[in-house]
Order: C-alpha cells, then structure tokens, then sequence
C-alpha cells in the first residue's frame, strides 16, 4: 500500500505541475491554428486581388500555413518541456539534403514564382524566349509552354526565363513593319516613292498616323536601297508584312523599275601561244 501511495502521490504531484503547462499549450494551439488560418486567408486575398495566378495562390498558401503550423508545434513542443533543438537539427539537415538534391528543379520553380507575381507575359502573348518564339500556351510552376505557328509544343524551364532576356510581342496594341527594298543606279527614285507610297495608302490597314516614312537609306553597290516603315494593329503586323513584299514587286514591274539581284561577271581571256 505504501508503494501505492506513493506512486499515487508522484502522480498527483507531475499532474498539478504540468496541468498549467498542458492547458496553456491546448489554449495556444486553439489560438495558434485560428490565427494560421486567418493568416491564410488574407495571404490569399492578397494575392487574389493583385490577380496572382490561382495555381500559385494555392501553393503559397499552403507553403505559409504549413510552416506556420510547425512552427507552432515546435512551440508548444517546448512549453510542455520537450527538446526542440534536435528536431530542428534534423529538420535543417533534411531541408540542406533535399534543397541541394532538387536545385536545378527549386531555381525553375523560384523562377515560376517570380513570372506569375510580375507577368512580363500572360496567356496569349506572342513572344521570343530562349531562342523559342510562339504563343504562351499556360504558364506552371516550373515550365513554360509555347505553341509555335507550325504546332510544335515547346516546354521551357521557368529559370532560365526569368534571368533572360525574352521580346514580348502582344505588349502593345501597335507595331511598325520596317522593309527594305532596291532599285538599280539607273532607274528613278521619285517614281519609286511615288510607287511605295501608292501601295501603301490602298492597304486599309495601315495607320495613316503615324504617317509613313520612306527614305533611301543606302546607296549600295549594285543597288539604292529603300527603308520603308508603317505602323499597324499588332494582330496586322505579318499579314501585311507579307502583302507589301507581294504588292512592292508586282508594282515595280508594273512601273519598269527593276530590283537588282547579285550577279558575276566572268570574263575569259585566251593566251596565245
């Protein structure tokens, strides 16, 4: 009996000590676990009014609750009397062992990350990255998808991207075409203007302002050469790209004004015996 009563009285004893400590670590993971969540939601309410890409709003969302939670738990941990400092030894050693096993994989998503909260392209856009020029098909965590005009798939790594340099042609609404043509020595340059001006203004989509710009830009070796640039739509720009170049030639033979094209004269001369 005596034993008994005395493992009764240690019992007693450990209970009123560690009542207070248990209560207050209850109370604080109610607490805590409500505040995460409070947290959470304005984390997300944040990034949902800056119009951060829904993929990533719930990624970081949980990124941040789920620290936050084992942080807390370590806290508690810790109130009640357990070692904490082995726990995070471990957890620092794993988090080194895993970062530097997926560090190419961590940079791309690092990069996915900084492409979706500042956007230098969205959805939609054309544009030329990394060699690569399409149509941005999604944009994921960690890789881009283009769609190229002759259908191809293109992946690439969001890293790389976001520490380059990338063209994005869906920016403006407007573009210049810039063109050049070459008439020879001997034909007239007002009648050429006059013949690029003409085909330009029967083109509807071209901007009138700014006004078309048409100037000899170089007096070449067999060639004068023309630099033609109009402004038009973004969604224009290769339609009448390709009509101009179509249109200056038919235009030019029309008008007797030739195009020049390399050429070589060979001459031969016989050496008499």
């Amino acid at each position: 009996m005596d034993n008994i009563d005395k493992h009764l009285e240690q019992i007693t004893a450990m209970a009123i000590e560690f009542s207070p400590k248990i209560i207050l670590a209850v109370l604080t993971l109610i607490v805590g676990l409500w505040l995460i969540k409070m947290v959470g939601k304005g984390v997300q309410r944040t990034m949902a009014t800056r119009d951060v890409d829904v993929s990533l709003q719930t990624f970081v969302t949980s990124l941040c609750t789920m620290t936050l939670k084992a942080l807390l738990i370590l806290s508690i941990a810790g109130m009640v009397g357990i070692e904490v400092t082995s726990f995070i030894a471990i957890f620092g050693a794993a988090g080194l062992a895993v970062g530097m096993a997926l560090s190419g994989t961590l940079q791309n998503f690092a990069g996915g990350v900084m492409l979706m909260l500042f956007k230098p392209y969205k959805v939609g856009d054309f544009v030329e990255v990394q060699g690569y020029a399409g149509t941005v098909k999604a944009i994921q965590i960690f890789n881009t998808i283009l769609k190229t005009g002759d259908n191809k798939t293109i992946i690439i790594p969001n890293a790389p991207i976001s520490t380059s340099s990338m063209i994005n042609y869906s920016t403006e609404a407007t573009r210049r075409v810039d063109l050049n043509f070459g008439i020879g020595y001997n034909d007239d340059i007002d009648q050429a203007k006059a013949v690029l001006l003409s085909i330009i203004e029967k083109d509807e989509r071209v901007f009138t302002d700014p006004a078309p710009f048409i100037a000899v830009s170089e007096l070449a070796d067999s060639s004068v050469n023309f630099v033609v640039r109009i402004w038009v739509n973004a969604g224009d720009y290769w339609g009448v790209h390709f009509a101009m170049l179509e249109n200056v030639k038919k235009g030019f033979d029309e008008n007797k004004i030739s195009i020049p094209y390399p050429q070589q004269d060979v001459h031969m001369h016989q050496v008499s015996q």
